[in-house]
């Protein structure tokens, strides 16, 4: 009888952690904000002015190279890139060394949101640290926008600095 009782907890147990990871992805709670809700968001995008550049969602990982995101105006964040940024032109905000305190190194600025100017350079780029081929795309300019501009594809979004855990359509994560 005890062992069945045991075997029945482990398998709650096992059914309730499972849920849980299929809730959040397997990637933990969400961390990145509630705010703006799904429908403030879409209202923002649909607004904003329309010109020849992109915005721009800074994405920090660990021992990665990709930058981050980038999307046209008007178009959804589901849209948009993963892309490398080729520094010819300019430097990326964040062009630190990867150590020293938080706020004066590389990725201090994870989850900033900016207006950026530039063209893809139609070149595919090698990150082995993610094993990704991503696009490259050429800055010429980057203009912070907002600090703190809560989730990137959803409220749901968990922020991991060691792993890929913010992915679109647009990213073949390898198997």
């Amino acid at each position: 009888m005890r062992s069945l009782a045991l075997a029945a907890v482990a398998c709650s147990s096992s059914l309730t952690l499972t849920n849980c990871a299929g809730t959040y992805g397997g990637y933990g709670k969400p961390n990145m904000g509630t705010t703006p809700t799904t429908e403030e968001r879409s209202l923002q995008i649909s607004s904003e002015p329309t010109g020849n550049f992109y915005y721009g969602r800074r994405y920090f990982v660990y021992k990665t190279r990709f930058w981050g995101y980038l999307r046209k105006p008007r178009q959804p964040w589901s849209e948009a890139a993963l892309v490398i940024m080729n520094e010819n032109s300019t430097y990326q905000p964040d062009r630190l060394p990867e150590d020293g305190p938080y706020d004066e190194r590389h990725g201090y600025d994870q989850n900033y949101n900016y207006k950026i100017t530039g063209s893809y350079t139609g070149r595919k780029i090698y990150d082995p640290n993610s094993n990704l081929f991503l696009p490259e795309f050429r800055a010429t300019s980057f203009k912070l926008i907002d600090r703190s501009p809560g989730w990137l594809f959803s409220p749901a979004d968990h922020y991991n600095p060691s792993v890929i855990t913010l992915t679109n359509k647009s990213v073949q994560m390898p198997r």
